[in-house]
């Protein structure tokens, strides 16, 4: 399965803050909207970096809690790590493991498609790995 698909079913929205937010704004933006990451995009709607619960929590262990004042625009992760929309699940959670990331965004010709975590992934690896065995299954009996 490609990535594609996975946004088609899922949707394909995303989240964006401002670089400018500070990052208890976008602690608020993220239990508001219930999701671990959102990206930051330019005037143009390209992506220029990605904030995380977990560069929050960076931050905060840096400098205390006046970190929350802090911009999204000194936290966020700015080498993002991108995905294309024919890219496979098994290639995305490659490059996930490897990066040690829990959110792919997924850029076509420099447009944003949308997001997958990983539990969009493990999600789909389980829903296949139970569909091949229920194919085997009903082989098997009779």
């Amino acid at each position: 399965m490609f990535l594609e698909q996975i946004l088609k079913e899922k949707g394909g929205q995303v989240y964006s803050v401002a670089e400018s937010a500070t990052l208890k704004e976008c602690a608020e933006l993220l239990e508001t909207r219930k999701v671990g990451a959102m990206v930051i995009l330019n005037e143009a709607g390209g992506l220029i970096g990605v904030i995380s619960e977990r560069d929050i929590v960076k931050s905060i262990a840096r400098s205390g809690a006046s970190a929350l004042g802090s911009t999204v625009g000194a936290a966020m992760t700015r080498q993002v790590v991108t995905a294309r929309a024919r890219d496979t699940v098994e290639s995305a959670m490659a490059k996930m493991t490897d990066r040690r990331i829990r959110h792919l965004p997924v850029v076509e010709s420099g447009r944003m498609l949308g997001v997958v975590s990983i539990g969009d992934l493990v999600k789909w690896r389980i829903a296949e790995a139970d569909a091949e065995v229920n194919a085997i299954r009903s082989y098997i009996q009779p």
